[in-house]
């Protein structure tokens, strides 16, 4: 369906719906976006150990494996309610555990990875630093799945446009927002799609294979966190803030600055030589 040239989305976000008086309505387009991602970091482990890039893999795969989908389920949903809306966490705290609902900080994934990581790196002896760029090299696929599945969802879509590729969301996934908007927008999803998902992987993959010998451990993840914080805050400019401003700066702005510190903590850190564990777990 158009209106005025401009196609109004009207995708289903149920992949799969199950039969009424099913405690959910079916598999989301969401989750099968993530579990894609997750299921995509086993081949890649594959390919890092057959090319003999993290020796740790062979040893402590399925703990790295376990770690990562603690950390970034619960950073991602943990960080949405702290970060974008803790009323709604204050009103119904159960509400985290409803994935199904969706509400997935990026920048608390982040946060949630880094600290399972490092938990693992103290228990296991491995090195924090190596971790952290094993997740990085494949992190931006996961992040164009997740764009993806925004987009379907009809959610976190962009500021109003004139412009011809502009699409009109009829429904609002965000409390506060006018239902029935008709007003077409910057499909942003698709934007951040690209630039933090597919380019970003490009990126890194050829930073990882043409590159990483030659890095010290934790610039590639450096390297990320930087590219990823300054498209989050162009990106910015083109989606509608889901969440009140700080000062004059949307949510995902704000915090992105944080994100470039700790890019440059990283940055520092692989300069001076310093990534923690035993040498036995270095890169070829």
């Amino acid at each position: 369906m158009r209106i005025d040239g401009h196609w109004v989305h009207d995708l289903d976000p149920v992949a799969l719906r199950f039969p009424e008086g099913w405690p959910i309505a079916g598999i989301h387009w969401y989750g099968v976006a993530y579990l894609i991602a997750f299921l995509s970091i086993i081949p890649w482990a594959k390919i890092c150990e057959r090319r003999e890039k993290f020796h740790f893999l062979r040893d402590y795969f399925s703990e790295i494996f376990f770690a990562l989908l603690v950390g970034i389920i619960f950073g991602g949903r943990i960080g949405f309610f702290l970060l974008y809306d803790l009323k709604g966490f204050l009103r119904n705290p159960l509400e985290i555990l409803y994935t199904w609902h969706g509400g997935m900080s990026s920048h608390g994934g982040f946060v949630g990875a880094f600290l399972a990581f490092a938990y693992l790196s103290r228990k296991r002896q491995l090195q924090l630093l190596q971790l952290a760029d094993f997740l990085v090299a494949i992190a931006p696929l996961g992040i164009f799945l997740g764009r993806l599945a925004n987009f379907v969802n009809g959610e976190l879509y962009g500021r109003v446009s004139t412009v011809s590729w502009a699409i009109i969301f009829p429904l609002s996934a965000w409390d506060g927002m006018p239902l029935g908007c008709i007003a077409p927008r910057h499909p942003s999803q698709l934007y951040e799609a690209l630039l933090e998902g597919l380019i970003a992987f490009a990126l890194i993959q050829w930073r990882f294979w043409k590159k990483y010998a030659q890095l010290a451990p934790g610039r590639l993840t450096g390297e990320f966190l930087i590219y990823y914080s300054l498209v989050r805050i162009a990106v910015e400019h083109f989606r509608e803030p889901d969440a009140p401003l700080i000062w004059f700066f949307t949510r995902g702005q704000f915090y992105s600055i944080f994100l470039i510190a700790i890019a440059i903590a990283f940055l520092r850190r692989a300069k001076n030589g310093t990534a923690n564990g035993p040498r036995r777990n270095h890169v070829d």
